[in-house]
C-alpha cells in the first residue's frame, strides 16, 4: 500500500512567490495548498490540517507572527517562516513564537525543499516514537512517565520531566529560553532564564555522564539549548 503523501499549506500573498514555491514543492512529490491572506490561513490550517505550513510574514491582514502563535495554541504542526525580514530580531521572535525555520527572501529552491524534507521526517519519526524517547543510556516512557537511566528507575521532579520531555521531542534543534519557558512553566514566567538555568543543571546531573560536559542537553550560548540524540 502506497504512504500517504504529505499536505503542505501556502500562506503567501505575492502571487510570483506562491506559484515558485508551488511548482518546487509539486516537483518533490508533496500535495500543496494555497492562502494569500491571514483569514484564509488560520481557515485552511484548521480545516485541511496540513503536514506542514510554509509562511509569509507580511500579509495584507494580519502578521504571520500572529498566525504562528494561533496555530500553535492547538496544533504541533512545522511551520517554515519566509520573509524578506533579515534582521536577528525578526528571526528570534518567529521561532519564540513558535516556528520551526526561517528562510529570508530571496532563497534557493535547494535550501527550501532540504528544510521542507528535514522538517517532514522528523514529524514523520516522532509520530512513530512519540511513545518512548530514549537516549544514551536514559530511557523515556511517555505513556507510562516512567524514566530509567540503564535499566534502574531515575527520579525527576515533574518539572525536570516536563523539560527533559519536551527537548528530547525536538531532537537538534535549538530551543530558547522563551520557549522552554512558555513550556515547561507557563506564560507567566518567560523572563525567568535563571530558574531554567537551575533546573537544567539539575537535570544534567541525573541524565548526563559528566553534567560538566554534557553530550545530550547542549547549551547555545545566550539562545537556549539543543538536545542531541
Amino acid at each position: 500500500m502506497n504512504e500517504p503523501v504529505p499536505h503542505v499549506l501556502i500562506v503567501e500573498d505575492e502571487k510570483e512567490i506562491r506559484r515558485f514555491v508551488r511548482m518546487a514543492l509539486q516537483a518533490e512529490g508533496l500535495e500543496v495548498h494555497e492562502a494569500d491572506t491571514f483569514h484564509r490561513g488560520i481557515i485552511d490550517a484548521g480545516t485541511r490540517r496540513p503536514d506542514l505550513i510554509v509562511l509569509d510574514l507580511g500579509l495584507p491582514d494580519g502578521d504571520g507572527i500572529e498566525l504562528i502563535r494561533d496555530v500553535r495554541s492547538w496544533s504541533p504542526v512545522p511551520i517554515i517562516v519566509l520573509s524578506a525580514r533579515g534582521a536577528e530580531s525578526d528571526k528570534i521572535l518567529a521561532l519564540d513564537s513558535g516556528a520551526d525555520d526561517y528562510l529570508v527572501k530571496p532563497f534557493g529552491t535547494g535550501e527550501l525543499l532540504a528544510r521542507v524534507r528535514a522538517l517532514l521526517r522528523r514529524q514523520a519519526k516522532d509520530a512513530d516514537n512519540n511513545s518512548v524517547l530514549s537516549f544514551g543510556e536514559v530511557r523515556i516512557d511517555v505513556d507510562r512517565r516512567v524514566v530509567e537511566r540503564g535499566g534502574e528507575p531515575l527520579h525527576l521532579t515533574p518539572l525536570e520531566y516536563r523539560l527533559l520531555v519536551h527537548l528530547c521531542s525536538h531532537p537538534n534543534r535549538v530551543l530558547t529560553h522563551l520557549q522552554l519557558l512558555k513550556a515547561v512553566w507557563g506564560p507567566s514566567h518567560t523572563t525567568d532564564t535563571p530558574y531554567l538555568r537551575v533546573f537544567m543543571g539539575g537535570l544534567r546531573k541525573k541524565v548526563e555522564v559528566d553534567p560538566s560536559q554534557p553530550r545530550h542537553l547542549v547549551t547555545e550560548t545566550g539562545v537556549g539549548y539543543r538536545f542531541i540524540p
